[in-house]
């Protein structure tokens, strides 16, 4: 969105930061929640046996496929993300122009940006290829070493981070604490009426607010061998992000156009 926008270079840090301090105090009632999941899960007469069945199948997974990787399986790891990403590039490289020259109308929606066809083709061809055999290489560590990149890249977006902008905008601050607030409440009030056990409310949670580099810590937190579910939902969450993040500031745009 910071490159599809361009977002001003005051305001950027700012969000960061707001982005960092609301999460991370949210993520600490989420810590909270898992430390009496069980009791929270009897008042809510929710049925955590699910759970029990998601660590069974992921240890029987690990069990059956897990296996120590060699050279051949990082090389194919690598070829696979970098090979989508070469692929997204190009493409952009012909989508956005063709848009730029054919359909300008959609310019003003972003939709001429090449950096958006980058994230939507990575993304789109992402999931496609989780339907496929490539899936057989997390057996060897691929959602680790997507981990790994995962937080080359928070650092880079976390190095651009103002803690001083609690002070200099603090009104955007308050729109951060009011739209965790309609998350918090959102979440509880449908977790009460579907009786969803508590891992889900805060994993799930955590997966959307603070991404990959925090969901596996809230999900290890009911049980280590349910960090990986952490990492899938954060990865969910960033897929699903990507469109529903142009959308919104599409909508955005509408109730206050950009000159």
């Amino acid at each position: 969105m910071y490159e599809m926008w361009n977002v001003s270079d005051e305001i950027f840090p700012a969000m960061i930061a707001v982005d960092i301090i609301v999460a991370n105090l949210w993520m600490a009632i989420l810590l909270m929640m898992a430390s009496r999941a069980g009791e929270l899960d009897e008042r809510r007469g929710a049925d955590d046996s699910a759970i029990y069945q998601l660590r069974e199948a992921i240890e029987r997974f690990h069990r059956e496929h897990a296996r120590m990787p060699q050279l051949p399986d990082f090389m194919a790891i690598l070829a696979v993300g970098l090979g989508v990403t070469g692929l997204a590039h190009l493409g952009a490289d012909y989508i956005a122009p063709w848009i730029t020259t054919e359909m300008p109308s959609l310019v003003r929606l972003s939709l001429g940006s090449q950096f958006f066809w980058l994230i939507v083709l990575a993304t789109t061809a992402g999931l496609g290829l989780s339907f496929t055999r490539a899936k057989q290489l997390e057996a060897v560590g691929a959602s680790k070493v997507g981990s790994v990149f995962i937080y080359f890249l928070v650092a880079s977006i976390g190095m651009k981070m103002d803690i001083t902008a609690v002070v200099k905008h603090p009104g955007i601050f308050i729109v951060g604490f009011i739209w965790i607030a309609i998350h918090a409440a959102l979440l509880l009030l449908v977790a009460k009426l579907i009786k969803a056990p508590t891992f889900f409310i805060a994993v799930g949670s955590q997966a959307n607010v603070g991404g990959a580099a925090s969901a596996p810590v809230v999900a290890a937190a009911f049980h280590p061998s349910l960090a990986p579910v952490g990492v899938l939902l954060a990865v969910l969450g960033y897929a699903l992000g990507t469109y529903a993040a142009w959308f919104c500031a599409v909508l955005m745009q509408m109730v206050a156009p950009i000159g």
